[in-house]
């Protein structure tokens, strides 16, 4: 496909009803740009890629795409085929590669030797004969490992996951990504950034992941008071100009202001002074009033938490052991939780995570050991599955139910209207039915009547799924300010690294690693310890290749033909000497790395030049063998 623009937008509007969602949006994508459409839950993220793919028809504008452009899209709803394997629904990819595949297959089975040549030179210009490994590879990398599985037999969340492989597997020209990293362990998601940072493909995303928006996106598109603003960077550039832009409407608005103060003045004077003459003053007022009155930015509300008092026993494990079947969840771990203590929960899908999380809380029981919960302790639990909400019920009644007021310090109160404002819902929107709430909001309803309930225990289970950057950065201020005790998993690096202390590593066997660190520090020293062990290996490889070259038989005199060349035998006198000089080198940086005052970046330096270093060690150590044993 030729360069230039892939989709264009121009004048796009749309309503439901009276209520206006976006208005006149002019935006157009070029070939292999990356783009993160940002916004608030319920302001139209959602409706514009549906209008996008027309799914939905907008009341005005148009959406052109360049001729032929190939789009894969990753919706809430996977649309797989459930009577087929997973294997099987990657196959009905619709890209070069797999129109190669069947015209093969159609060719062999009509045994039609020119069309046979024929597929068989397409097969090879789409480069399929390596279309199933390929496929595989990336069900491999998203935790899907038995291919010949039946997806009507799958989870939700490995239907997902198989619908995500799809449109990769597809190399469309554009792909349309909703919420990519829901259901992915951090794993995954740390090896989905990295796939589709290197793609060629263009891009546009909906997603609250705040590293994704960082490293993958080259442009952020806000939708905002139904105007759509285009920023050109990534995360970081975003919040720099965002910030710039907010100060200047402020300053306008607190403009309008003064001036609507004085013309207020004049429209409230008699009647007989406002002749015909001032229909055009008259209109100005009411523009002008209407920019006065935009709301930039919530209130802020000065939160002094004041949960229910801790008592000395908070929460106690003591040897607790948890296990499904086969499946071992925990074999015998004690720990006793303190005061104030901030702690991420990580492991692989599968591991045991949520498992914990009940065992904890008392919804589920040990198999043996015994947890003790503090008389004292009031657990906020926000789990995965939401409550069901009555549809008729409105908003604010939601958190009536819980209660009126959440106590703050000095006696003072913070009413439901004010925690409602502080979370993104504007006081216009408190009367609203549940029924018409989108499902991010809904998210932000349930944590809202966590939190009304007062806890002093908070546990948190995936609570960025469905959630906006917006309310993910209120969340994170106000669980800054929380004293009490934090237990929380999130597949969201830069959510968890913000808030926790140290980290609960669960290895899937039963064991709980306790890392003194965020989830980024973690992820660094297991790496180093990845190609530390790596390394080891290599070692010993290399000392049993030399054991078999000294204990294999000579090769007879006459046999010329695999001694050394002139160049060769140069090479194999240096190896040894340039192995030696990069194993200092990296005893060197093992030891630079075992400081604890460095900071990040310099960490991962010295992390990426010492699996560098490591590699290099490798190759070389095998080159020496080889020419070894032909010495």
């Amino acid at each position: 496909m030729a360069g230039g623009n892939v989709l264009s937008v121009e004048g796009l509007t749309k309503r439901f009803g009276e209520r206006l969602i976006f208005e006149d949006l002019h935006f157009g994508l070029d070939r292999g740009q990356k783009a993160a459409l940002v916004a608030r839950n319920g302001t139209g993220k959602s409706t514009l890629m549906k209008v996008l793919l027309d799914i939905e028809g907008a009341d005005e504008g148009t959406v052109t795409f360049a001729g032929n452009v190939r789009i894969a899209h990753l919706s809430q709803d996977h649309g797989l085929d459930l009577d087929r394997t997973i294997l099987a629904n990657l196959f009905q990819a619709d890209n070069d590669a797999m129109r190669a595949i069947r015209q093969y297959e159609e060719a062999t089975q009509r045994e039609d030797a020119d069309a046979l040549q024929n597929a068989y030179d397409a097969m090879d210009r789409a480069d399929a004969w390596s279309y199933e490994a390929q496929a595989k590879e990336i069900l491999g990398k998203l935790g899907l490992h038995d291919t010949d599985r039946f997806v009507d037999g799958l989870s939700g969340g490995e239907k997902r996951r198989v619908a995500l492989a799809k449109c990769l597997i597809e190399q469309p020209d554009l792909l349309l990504l909703d919420e990519p990293t829901n259901h992915l362990d951090l794993g995954m998601i740390e090896w989905l950034e990295e796939f589709l940072a290197r793609a060629k493909t263009t891009l546009l995303m909906v997603t609250h992941d705040r590293f994704f928006l960082e490293v993958v996106c080259d442009t952020i598109l806000e939708l905002d008071n139904f105007t759509l603003h285009k920023y050109p960077g990534n995360w970081s550039y975003f919040l720099e100009k965002k910030t710039e832009r907010s100060s200047n409407e402020h300053a306008q608005r607190d403009r309008a202001r003064s001036i609507m103060r004085r013309e207020l003045e004049w429209v409230r004077a008699t009647p007989q002074a406002r002749t015909g003459k001032s229909k055009s003053r008259l209109d100005a007022f009411k523009g002008l009033k209407s920019r006065a009155s935009v709301r930039l930015e919530e209130d802020e509300v000065n939160l002094e938490l004041d949960p229910a008092r801790m008592g000395g026993k908070i929460l106690e494990m003591h040897k607790v052991r948890r296990a499904y079947g086969e499946k071992v969840i925990l074999k015998g771990w004690t720990y006793h939780f303190k005061p104030g203590e901030r702690v991420g929960l990580v492991g692989d899908n599968g591991a045991g995570k949520s498992t914990l999380i009940r065992l904890m809380t008392g919804e589920d029981k040990p198999d043996g050991g015994k947890v003790v919960i503090g008389d004292t302790v009031v657990f906020g639990h926000f789990s995965q599955e939401p409550p069901s909400f009555d549809e008729g019920m409105k908003v604010i009644e939601a958190l009536y139910e819980i209660a009126q007021y959440m106590p703050l310090k000095k006696g003072q109160k913070l009413s439901a209207a004010q925690l409602l404002e502080r979370f993104l819902f504007p006081r216009h929107r408190h009367h609203d039915f549940i029924h018409k709430l989108s499902g991010g909001e809904r998210k932000r309803l349930h944590l809202l009547r966590v939190l009304m309930g007062n806890p002093n225990f908070l546990v948190f289970d995936e609570p960025t799924n469905d959630l906006d950057v917006f309310t993910l950065g209120v969340l994170e201020e106000f669980l800054l300010d929380f004293p009490g005790c934090l237990l929380l998993v999130s597949h969201d690096r830069y959510f968890m690294d913000k808030l926790v202390d140290h980290v609960f590593v669960l290895d899937g066997e039963g064991g709980v690693r306790d890392f003194p660190g965020n989830y980024t520090q973690y992820r660094t020293k297991a790496d180093i310890e990845e190609q530390v062990l790596a390394t080891q290996q290599a070692t010993a490889a290399k000392e049993a290749a030399r054991q078999s070259a000294e204990n294999a038989p000579a090769a007879p005199k006459g046999d010329y033909s695999k001694r050394l060349s002139y160049n060769e035998q140069r090479e194999y006198d240096g190896l040894e000497g340039v192995i030696a000089t990069l194993e200092a080198e990296k005893s060197e940086l093992e030891t630079a790395m075992a400081v604890a005052s460095l900071d990040h970046e310099e960490l991962s330096r010295l992390a990426t030049r010492l699996g560098e270093v490591s590699t290099d060690i490798e190759a070389k150590t095998e080159r020496w063998i080889e020419l070894d044993e032909r010495a």
